[in-house]
């Protein structure tokens, strides 16, 4: 298994949207059509089964969310 592989017990990365969509008072709906991605691609993010996300993808949601990638991508300290 090379390092970047998955062990099967998750990446350990854990994403903030759900917060940071409350905070801004947006749904995944809205951040969705403004990011141009699907819902479902959003919500696989968001519940943390993404396996990969492009880095265009990650800067325009950044950009709508008005937050840094720390922000909405942290370690799981579990």
């Amino acid at each position: 298994m090379s390092p970047a592989e998955p062990d099967g017990e998750g990446t350990g990365i854990h994403c903030r949207l759900d917060e940071l969509l409350e905070q801004r008072g947006m749904t995944l709906t809205e951040l969705a059509d403004r990011v141009g991605v699907s819902v479902v691609n959003l919500s696989v993010l968001k519940n943390d089964r993404a396996r990969a996300i492009r880095y265009t993808t990650l800067t325009a949601i950044c950009d709508v969310l008005e937050c840094e990638v720390g922000e909405l991508l942290v370690r799981s300290r579990t």
